[in-house]
């Protein structure tokens, strides 16, 4: 209907049949018409209707408004009206979004704090130039899917940029958008690799299309019986490249990915030694270090890479290294499965004053991990930390009453 009907069509049934009626009828007109900014007004006019509001708030308050019309505004009132409207966002939002109305889109999608919706309703937008940096914006800044942020900067900006996005963003990021993100990076990272390997090793050694290296999924095995490819000063990948993503890997706990960082550490290893970069310590032999880590992680030589670990946190001196060394020994004894041990060595090694960089999980993380509470309230006692006592004391009572699944 044109805009002179729908006028006298709200008029007559606000009349006839309500208040509420005429508010769904404009509800559905701007839905159908795809008018979704009004919609918003229109679900918002609705809902305050329906729950005997006025259709309007125009005081900020909302106090003489509501009162004029005989209404109490209670907390029932007042939380079906504020989940009704989410609601509304959530319509809006999912729907702007999926017309490539993005920052308009997200305005709304941020209210509801639904990032698989939003994830899902930009599933299908043609990404471009022109839209990349907002699409990026969303998907990575506003971590509403990182991993397909991270695989899309990687097609299209390439991975020096990618790497470059992520080393400021990945960081402030919680744990499962960090591996999503760089799970992407390091699939992306050794197919590329791999592929040229693959393709110097044919041009070399003149295969054909039969040769078993095209079917070949491991770097570490195609080096294996070529140990003199590399001696040269030969390399395959922008070797900062391989660097950053081997530093990147030590988030991951997934072995089939684990297995992809073996395989570059594997060959960044066996680089010329002007390959061979410095790295923050415990890492400053960055790729046999990070091998021994990703191998632990992996289940395998566990107790000697722990001893290497152990070496340098107990070595390196905080006030020059800081107190990663004792973080990331910490990590890993809590990553395969000691995380007892990981809260002893934190509460003897750990500086007073010094404020860890989170590598390690918190002791009260692993106080419940290891289900031993105690040693936490000890040495919260000792340290005068009251609030750390209070909450393993607290924590622990939890434990206790928590029933089983």
């Amino acid at each position: 209907m044109n805009a002179n009907e729908l006028f006298d069509k709200l008029e007559s049934t606000a009349k006839d049949q309500g208040a509420s009626q005429a508010a769904r009828l404009l509800v559905e007109q701007m839905r159908n018409e795809k008018r979704y900014s009004e919609l918003f007004e229109a679900l918002k006019m609705f809902h305050r209707v329906e729950l005997g509001l006025p259709a309007v708030q125009i005081n900020p308050s909302g106090e003489d408004d509501d009162n004029a019309s005989g209404t109490l505004r209670n907390s029932d009132v007042q939380d079906q009206l504020d989940k009704r409207l989410i609601e509304a966002c959530s319509e809006v939002g999912t729907a702007l979004l999926r017309q490539g109305s993005l920052q308009e889109g997200w305005m709304y999608m941020r209210a509801v704090g639904d990032r698989a919706a939003a994830a899902a309703a930009m599933a299908d937008i043609e990404v471009t130039h022109e839209n990349l940096d907002t699409v990026l914006g969303l998907l990575v800044h506003e971590a509403v899917d990182i991993g397909r942020g991270t695989k899309l900067s990687l097609d299209l900006r390439g991975t020096c940029n990618t790497i470059t996005m992520l080393e400021s963003v990945v960081s402030m990021r919680g744990r499962a958008d960090q591996q999503a993100a760089v799970g992407t990076l390091v699939e992306h990272v050794h197919s590329e690799l791999l592929a040229s390997l693959k393709a110097d090793i044919v041009r070399r050694e003149k295969l054909d299309a039969t040769s078993d290296v095209h079917a070949s999924k491991s770097i570490e095995a195609l080096l294996a019986t070529r140990t003199a490819l590399l001696r040269d000063g030969s390399y395959h990948l922008d070797t900062t490249h391989l660097a950053s993503t081997v530093r990147f890997a030590r988030i991951l706990d997934d072995a089939r990915l684990l297995r992809l960082a073996v395989d570059l550490a594997q060959y960044g290893r066996q680089l010329h030694t002007q390959y061979q970069y410095a790295s923050d310590e415990p890492f400053a032999e960055l790729y046999p270090m990070s091998l021994a880590f990703f191998r632990a992680l992996l289940g395998e030589h566990v107790e000697a890479a722990l001893r290497m670990f152990l070496q340098k946190a107990e070595s390196l001196d905080p006030q020059e290294h800081g107190t990663v060394a004792i973080e990331t020994y910490a990590d890993l004894l809590t990553r395969v499965g000691r995380p007892a041990e990981a809260m002893q060595f934190l509460m003897k090694k750990m500086p007073r004053g010094m404020r860890p960089f989170g590598i390690a999980p918190s002791l009260i993380e692993l106080a419940q991990l290891s289900g031993q509470f105690e040693p936490m309230m000890n040495h919260a006692k000792e340290r005068g930390d009251i609030v750390g006592y209070t909450a393993a004391l607290l924590q622990s009572k939890s434990k206790l009453n928590e029933t089983p699944a």
